[in-house]
């Protein structure tokens, strides 16, 4: 199942597809019914890990099929977008979002339904896996990474409108505030005036970690993926 284009094209399509099947509510609330809550958060766990690694190990193994070959100014884009998808992934991450995996089960006020980063947008952790699959597929014209970062794209920009109608779904009333002072969009809901920016909530030291963060996967990259991430 490893070494070869179709092994990656499998790989991918269930590690995506079984994101958006496992967690449709046609899906979704008949498992939880047979496996209860608990049960069904395992099920969805090791079946996502177990996609995850075999789309991983298959990319790894995946044959060399150059499709087109990108300039060089656009094997820089990587070194643009990933600071930013480096510290809105820390950011994502650290912040208590009713977008976040559990989010339906946490409580927001309706005084501050949205703090910190969620101004800027409500899905900062996909807008980091979306700005890092474009940046890669701007710099690798090969089979294999088209296949990968393509795969990982759909799921994330798609992802995003379907947490959306989960937690509109799922929150009722609670989800409005949210909406109204939120947005998909970067800094659409800020530019509207529907927020503030909100630095205080972000602090200073997300930003740093996230730079941390990239600086740290830019000297790692060769040893961890076989090549450096600067154009050479």
């Amino acid at each position: 199942m490893l070494g070869n284009l179709n092994a990656l094209f499998a790989a991918t399509v269930l590690f995506v597809g079984g994101h958006f099947l496992l967690s449709s509510q046609q899906f979704r609330d008949p498992a939880i019914k047979w496996l209860g809550n608990q049960g069904f958060v395992t099920v969805y766990s090791l079946a996502v890990t177990g996609a995850l690694l075999w789309m991983a190990a298959a990319y790894a193994e995946a044959p060399f099929v150059p499709v087109w070959s990108p300039p060089i100014a656009l094997r820089w884009v990587p070194n643009v977008l990933m600071p930013i998808a480096s510290i809105l992934l820390v950011a994502g991450l650290t912040t208590r979002s009713p977008t976040m995996v559990g989010g339906d089960r946490h409580g927001f006020g309706p005084e501050d339904p949205a703090p910190g980063i969620l101004r800027i947008t409500r899905h900062p952790f996909l807008w980091a896996t979306t700005l890092w699959s474009v940046g890669h597929l701007a710099a690798n014209g090969d089979a294999a990474s088209i296949i990968l970062f393509g795969g990982i794209l759909v799921l994330s920009v798609g992802g995003m409108r379907h947490i959306d109608q989960k937690r509109e779904r799922a929150l009722g009333a609670a989800w409005g505030p949210v909406a109204l002072t939120t947005s998909v969009i970067p800094f659409q809901a800020i530019i509207t005036r529907r927020t503030r920016f909100d630095w205080k909530g972000i602090g200073f030291w997300r930003p740093i970690a996230g730079i941390a963060l990239y600086a740290a996967l830019l000297h790692l990259h060769p040893l961890l993926f076989g090549v450096s991430a600067l154009p050479v």
